[in-house]
């Protein structure tokens, strides 16, 4: 009996796929999978070299992790068409090494009778650390009326599905409302334009208030003081 199809309409934001737990790499996988995919980088199936440039052992292809990776979201997405698929690696995976593939809805939306569902996805080693990040993109049918409307040659049922996300803005904080709008920058930068102008005009500068005097000379003393300054840190 056929696995029940996945479908649009049973899916929300924040769904975890079932997690992939595979069984510990061993060398023998890693030379059936160079074997397999032809890639014969000797740091993946010879000892002796993978030491000699400094690897404390053989370590596994990338590919074969993100293989594993595509596995969690095919044995997910049943009967559903991966649009996009993209990873990251993050750490190397070792022999003895146990792969534990996981995945997150983070995004969903639909429009014009095609729908679609974001997967974040990731893997573990056995210590919980992070190997490899990525995520795809699952085009489904939104029902099983949809899907045979579809087959059967009849236009699809459209329902217009606004964006569900789960990257939310972060909250904002003290020091990030003042980091993000300094209101003394522009003062300054006036003062120091009101200054360039007084010098550029050349007005009869013996009348000038200690007020517009003292900017000039702040300079001077800044220079000044800086190495003094870091002297007496040090």
């Amino acid at each position: 009996m056929p696995a029940r199809k996945l479908y649009f309409e049973s899916i929300r934001v924040g769904d975890e796929l079932p997690a992939l737990a595979k069984a510990p790499v061993d060398r023998v996988q890693l030379s059936r999978y160079a074997g397999a995919s032809g890639d014969y980088n000797p740091v993946h199936v010879d000892e002796l070299y993978a030491k000699s440039v400094g690897m404390p052992s053989v370590y596994a292809p990338g590919m074969l992790v993100m293989g594993m990776l595509g596995q969690l979201i095919s044995d997910w997405a049943r009967g559903g068409q991966l649009r996009r698929y993209n990873v990251r690696f993050i750490k190397m995976v070792w022999p003895g090494d146990t792969v534990v593939c996981k995945g997150r809805v983070s995004d969903r939306h639909g429009s014009g009778g095609r729908y679609f569902v974001e997967i974040d996805l990731w893997a573990e080693n056995q210590k919980g650390e992070l190997v490899m990040k990525g995520g795809s993109q699952i085009q489904l049918f939104y029902s099983l009326e949809d899907e045979n409307r579809q087959r059967s040659g009849q236009s699809p049922i459209v329902v217009e599905v606004p964006r569900e996300s789960l990257v939310v803005p972060a909250p904002a904080t003290p020091e990030a409302a003042t980091s993000a709008s300094p209101p003394a920058a522009p003062e300054r930068d006036r003062d120091e334009d009101d200054e360039d102008d007084d010098e550029e005009t050349d007005e009869p500068r013996s009348g000038a208030s200690s007020k517009k005097t003292a900017p000039r000379e702040k300079p001077a003393a800044k220079t000044a003081s800086l190495p003094a300054a870091k002297k007496a840190k040090k």
